[in-house]
C-alpha cells in the first residue's frame, strides 16, 4: 500500500492507494501462435466424464419413478424433476471441478504458467477511459492520475444528467487540465458500449492502448505500467484483465458482511482461465488494444458489452490474459437495493447477451469448445434461476398435487395434544433415497460455496457469518431473477441500470410527471423494459411467492423451505432499509429513541445482536 500525499484543496486527508503485488512478473516475449492457441481441455473433459458416470449411476432409481405416473401431466412432471436433478448434478461437478483444478493449478501449474511481460525502453501514449453516470467518486478518479506511467491521459467520459455530479467532474477535471479531459455526448445511447465507443471515436483516438475504469473503482498505482509490460511482450494478447478485491475502506455493513466474497471468488476462479478456459473481460480494471476495438468494429450495442468483446476479440485470434499481481479495488454495493438493481442489470444484461450472441459464439471457428462451455456454464447460470423457480414449483406445488397424500400430523405440549393437517409424498419417492443419493445432493449444494468453505475454514466464526448472510440474500433472488429473465423474453429488451445512481432520477421524476392512466401503461412497458425493483410490481411479486410458497410449507410441514420462504418475503422489505436494520431499530422499538440510545447503550447493543441472530436463522434455514 502506498500512500499519495494529495495537492491543492481538492482532497482534506491523504488517499490509501492499492499497489501490486511486489512478486516480479516473468520476462519472457511469446510468439502470437504459442499464445492465441486453445487452452487445455483437461479440465471440462474431468467435468463431464464425472457427470455421465453420476447420470449413467442413478439413472435407474430416477426412472423407476416413472412407474408412479398415471396420466401425461403426473407424467412431465416427473421427468421434469428427473431432468432437473441431473442437470443440477451437471452444474455441482462443474464448480467441484473448478475448485479442485485451482487448487492444482496453485501448487503446480502456475509456476509453469508465463505472465509475458517486456522492459520498456519506450512508453507508447495510454488512454484511461474512466465511465461515470450519476455515481462521480473523485477516490476513484485520483488513482486515475496517480499512476506512475509517464505517458497517459485520463478522458471522464460522463454521462451524468444530474447537475451536481457535472460541477463534480468539471472541478475535477479544472484541476487537472494538462491531464483529464472531459466528454459528453447529447444522449445515453448504446449505454456502456456506447459511451466507450464515442470516448474512443471523438477523443482518445491517438492511443494504441486504452484502460476502462468503473466510477468507484481504485486503480493501483503501477497499473499501467505493469498492464502495458504484458501487452508489449505480446502482439496477441488483444486485453489484461486485472485481479480484484473488495474495497477494504468501505464503510457499508453490507460491503463488510460479503465483499470478502468477491476477493476468493476471484482466486479461486480466474487465474487458471488463462490455461484451462476463456479469460473474459470483466468490463472494468483491464487494459486494452485499441487495433482490436477496430477490427471488431468497437464494443457490441448491449448491456454486457464487456463479455461480447471479449467473444469478438478471441474470434479475431487474439485471447486475453488475466495478470494476478495487480490488484485493484471496487467497491460491494452499498445496500440490498444497490444490490438488487445490480442483479437485475446483470440478469437481463446475461438474457440478451444470449440472445444476440450465443449464435455467433456456437459458430464461431476461432474459440474453441472448452472456451466456449467456459463461457457458457457461469454466463447461463443467471438466466437459468428460472429453472430453478419452475423446479421450485415442480417439487413443492405439482409433485405434492400428482403424488401427495393428506396425513395428520399430532404433537403434544404439556397435557394437550395437537393434530395437524399436512401432505406427504407417496412412498415410491423412496427408490431414489440412499446414501449415495444423499451424497452427491449435498456436494451439489455445497459445491458452489466451497471455495468459500476451504479459504475461510481456519476462521470458522467468520466463515458461518459469511455464509449465513451471503446465503439469505442470493438464495432470495430467485423471484427477482426470474422475474427479469421472463420480462426480457416478453420484451426482448435490457436496460443499463447504473448501481451507483442513489437517485434513479431517471425513473423516478420521469413517473411523478404523468397522470395514473399514463402511469399505469408506462409502468407496465418500463416493468418489460427494466423490470426495476424500485417498483412495486417487482416487490409485489416476490412478497406473492413467499406466500404462495410459504403455505405449500406449512401444507406439507417442510420447515428448511419455510426458511427460504421468509427469506423471499424479507428481501424486498430488506430492499427500504439498511442491512444493519437501523430502520427497525429507530421505528419499530419505541425504546430505542435517542435518549434511551444514551442512557441504556447495553440494551441497544442487546437488540442490535438479537436482529443479527435472527437474520443468522433465516439463512440456516435457507441453507437447508
Amino acid at each position: 500500500m502506498t500512500t499519495f500525499p494529495t495537492s491543492g484543496s481538492h482532497i482534506g486527508a491523504t488517499l490509501d492507494l492499492p499497489m501490486s503485488r511486489r512478486r516480479p512478473l516473468k520476462s519472457q516475449a511469446l510468439t502470437r501462435e504459442q499464445y492465441a492457441k486453445a487452452p487445455r481441455p483437461t479440465l471440462y473433459v474431468g467435468i463431464f466424464a464425472a457427470w455421465l458416470a453420476a447420470a449413467i449411476w442413478f439413472q435407474p432409481r430416477l426412472l423407476q419413478l416413472l412407474d408412479m405416473a398415471y396420466n401425461p401431466a403426473s407424467t412431465l412432471a416427473l421427468w421434469a424433476f428427473i431432468l432437473f436433478i441431473n442437470f443440477a448434478w451437471l452444474y455441482g461437478i462443474y464448480n467441484l471441478g473448478v475448485v479442485l483444478f485451482a487448487i492444482y493449478y496453485n501448487r503446480f501449474g502456475k509456476q509453469k504458467s508465463v505472465t509475458p511481460t517486456a522492459v520498456l525502453t519506450e512508453f507508447p501514449p495510454v488512454a484511461i477511459l474512466y465511465t461515470t453516470c450519476n455515481d462521480f467518486v473523485e477516490e476513484s478518479v485520483v488513482s486515475c492520475v496517480r499512476q506512475d506511467y509517464p505517458n497517459y491521459t485520463v478522458y471522464i467520459l460522463d454521462d451524468s444528467s444530474d447537475e451536481s455530479f457535472k460541477r463534480q467532474v468539471d472541478e475535477f477535471a479544472a484541476r487537472y487540465s494538462g491531464l483529464v479531459q472531459v466528454i459528453r455526448r447529447p444522449d445515453r445511447k448504446g449505454f456502456k458500449a456506447g459511451n466507450l465507443n464515442h470516448g474512443l471515436s471523438v477523443a482518445a483516438t491517438q492511443e494504441p492502448y486504452f484502460a476502462i475504469a468503473d466510477a468507484d473503482e481504485i486503480l493501483p498505482t503501477d497499473f499501467l505500467s505493469k498492464l502495458v509490460a504484458v501487452m508489449e511482450a505480446d502482439p496477441s494478447c488483444g486485453f489484461a484483465q486485472a485481479n480484484h478485491r473488495a474495497n477494504p475502506y468501505s464503510t457499508s455493513s453490507l460491503s463488510k458482511s460479503l465483499g470478502v466474497g468477491i476477493d476468493i471468488h476471484w482466486k479461486w476462479y480466474q487465474p487458471l482461465r488463462n490455461d484451462y478456459g476463456f479469460v473474459m473481460f470483466l468490463g472494468h480494471g483491464a487494459l486494452l488494444r485499441r487495433k482490436c476495438w477496430e477490427e471488431t468494429g468497437g464494443f457490441p450495442d448491449i448491456v454486457s458489452e464487456d463479455l461480447g468483446f471479449a467473444i469478438h476479440v478471441r474470434e479475431q485470434g487474439y485471447r486475453g490474459r488475466f495478470v494476478e499481481d495487480v490488484v485493484c479495488y471496487e467497491d460491494f454495493p452499498d445496500n440490498v437495493r444497490a444490490f438488487r438493481i445490480r442483479h437485475m442489470k446483470w440478469t437481463r444484461g446475461t438474457s440478451e447477451f444470449l440472445s444476440k450472441k450465443m449464435g455467433f459464439l456456437l459458430k464461431a471457428k476461432n474459440i474453441s469448445w472448452t472456451e466456449k462451455l467456459d463461457i457458457l456454464f457461469p454466463t447461463l447460470n443467471l438466466p437459468l434461476t428460472l429453472l430453478y423457480f419452475a423446479f421450485m414449483i415442480n417439487a413443492n406445488l405439482v409433485l405434492p398435487y400428482f403424488f401427495g397424500h393428506p396425513q395428520q400430523v399430532t404433537f403434544v405440549l404439556g397435557s394437550t395434544e395437537y393434530s395437524l393437517p399436512m401432505i406427504t409424498l407417496d412412498p415410491g419417492f423412496q427408490v431414489i433415497y440412499g446414501w449415495d443419493f444423499y451424497l452427491i445432493t449435498l456436494l451439489t449444494f455445497f459445491a458452489p460455496v466451497l471455495c468459500f468453505v476451504l479459504e475461510l475454514a481456519p476462521k470458522p466464526l467468520k466463515l458461518f457469518r459469511f455464509l449465513s448472510h451471503s446465503t439469505s440474500l442470493y438464495a432470495a433472488l430467485s423471484p427477482l431473477s426470474s422475474m427479469g429473465v421472463l420480462a426480457y423474453m416478453i420484451s426482448g429488451k435490457a436496460f443499463f441500470l447504473v448501481t451507483g445512481d442513489t437517485k434513479q432520477s431517471e425513473y423516478h421524476e420521469k413517473s411523478r410527471q404523468e397522470g395514473l392512466f399514463t402511469r399505469l401503461r408506462n409502468g407496465w412497458q418500463d416493468f418489460l423494459a427494466k423490470s426495476h425493483p424500485d417498483t412495486r410490481l417487482v416487490q409485489g411479486f416476490e412478497i406473492l411467492t413467499a406466500l404462495v410458497f410459504g403455505i405449500a410449507a406449512l401444507a406439507m410441514f417442510q420447515i428448511s423451505f419455510m426458511g427460504l420462504c421468509l427469506a423471499f418475503l424479507l428481501l424486498p422489505m430488506m430492499h427500504h432499509i439498511k442491512w444493519e436494520n437501523k430502520a427497525f431499530e429507530r421505528h419499530c422499538i419505541p425504546s430505542l429513541h435517542t435518549h434511551h440510545r444514551r442512557r441504556h447503550p447495553e440494551r441497544i447493543q442487546r437488540i442490535r445482536h438479537e436482529s443479527r441472530v435472527f437474520w443468522v436463522w433465516v439463512s440456516f434455514l435457507s441453507e437447508l
